[in-house]
């Protein structure tokens, strides 16, 4: 006959689950905190935010873009020296009619190429100055589909810069030294031959907001280059460091719930892009992409932009516009609505909207500047933006590439 256990001895299972729940709430207010600590050490961070280490493909032969998809002597590997006395590295991709050129006019195997045909090719076709985004190299596969798409489809040149601390590039990234870069990568062009009007700037992602960085220099300097686009930009890095997500999940949305986790945060950001304050300036055709099924950088980032190129051509809103309906008198909620209904008439009289089935909406208007056109695909997820043909078409139309130049020649 089995002992029977004493009743004290029995276990209290709701003691134990209220126990085990405690001690795992603990333990992760406890990971969390060490989370936001790691976030805080700035090596740690410059990791977060440029991913520099993440060099894919590893241990990379820069020097045989061949092995890399591209085709034999249609390439050029270069270095060049920033004036803080960083090396970077990069490739120089043929537009694909000048290479077919090249081939067809060629009694042998094409030659490596050299720094005498990238001369000829800047000056036979436009040039896209590639700005990439965080992680990877120049050599990385979704940038190498890019650098395809650009040369066959848009009939153009394509130098793409790998930054500071990036692929082969010595150093190690910030804000200030990216703009740099990006500066330097501009100036090694004009010293080949490169007329601003025949460059194109093209940021993605991270280098949305060295683009921006690079088109308000230009700017205080009388360059107009042909046009920039930005594809999945983001409006500001401490804006994109608050929406920061892992798996899906808003790691720092708690923090901002509370006054003290808001300015913790703002202590905590070291590295700032700001492309929403040098937007308003960007003095060239201008063109954003950003897919909707974006989960790195959220469309909404891209609508902030083009709120802020729209502001100077539409009504100013009421300063109370945020305010809730039931704290206005009314008399001022009438005016507020009559504000509102003032500003979206005139919006639909700036914007020209098409919606194109299966693929998203494009809007296009006269800015104070330059012609702007943002287009918003339905899917394209991230680094995927610039391969929607529907993308490049908009970039050939307003940039004058491809087919649209030679119409225009």
């Amino acid at each position: 006959m089995a002992e029977e256990v004493p009743q004290a001895a029995k276990p209290r299972a709701g003691r134990s689950l209220f126990t085990y729940v405690y001690r795992g709430g603990v333990a992760a207010v406890l990971l969390y905190i060490v989370f936001i600590g790691t976030l805080s050490i700035p090596a740690i961070q410059k990791q977060a935010v440029f991913k520099h280490g993440l060099k894919f493909p590893m241990y990379a032969n820069y020097d045989a873009p061949e092995k890399y998809s591209l085709a034999p002597g249609k390439a050029l590997n270069v270095h060049f020296s920033t004036p803080d006395n960083f090396t970077l590295g990069a490739w120089f991709v043929l537009a694909d009619p000048y290479y077919q050129h090249l081939r067809a006019t060629s009694p042998d195997t094409l030659s490596p190429l050299t720094e005498s045909v990238v001369r000829d090719a800047i000056r036979a076709h436009p040039t896209i100055l590639f700005l990439h985004g965080a992680g990877g190299t120049r050599a990385s596969p979704w940038r190498l589909a890019s650098y395809r798409a650009f040369n066959a489809r848009l009939h153009a040149n394509v130098f793409a810069v790998d930054y500071r601390g990036f692929g082969d590039s010595t150093g190690s990234p910030d804000a200030p030294g990216l703009a740099l870069d990006a500066y330097t990568a501009w100036t090694w062009l004009g010293e080949r031959g490169a007329a601003p009007g025949d460059v194109v700037v093209v940021g993605q992602s991270l280098g949305t907001g060295v683009a921006a960085q690079l088109m308000r220099r230009l700017a205080e300097e009388s360059v107009v280059p042909r046009g920039v686009a930005l594809l999945a930009p983001f409006s500001k890095m401490g804006t994109l460091i608050e929406t920061y997500a892992i798996l899906g999940v808003p790691v720092l949305r708690p923090l901002q719930s509370f006054p003290w986790g808001v300015k913790l945060l703002k202590r905590l950001i070291r590295h700032e892009l700001d492309t929403l304050s040098a937007i308003g300036g960007l003095h060239a055709p201008t063109l954003l992409a950003h897919a909707q099924d974006d989960a790195v950088i959220p469309h909404a980032h891209s609508r902030t932009l083009i709120d802020t190129l729209l502001a100077p051509l539409l009504p100013a809103l009421s300063a109370k516009s945020s305010v809730p309906d039931t704290d206005l008198s009314p008399e001022e909620l009438l005016a507020r609505r009559q504000l509102e209904e003032e500003h979206s008439t005139r919006r639909g009289e700036v914007v020209r909207t098409t919606e194109v089935p299966n693929f998203g909406v494009v809007e296009e208007f006269k800015g104070l500047r330059a012609p702007v056109v943002y287009v918003e695909s339905f899917a394209g997820f991230h680094a995927q933006i610039g391969l929607q043909e529907g993308v490049q078409d908009e970039m050939a139309k307003l940039f004058g590439l491809g087919v649209y130049r030679v119409l225009g020649d």
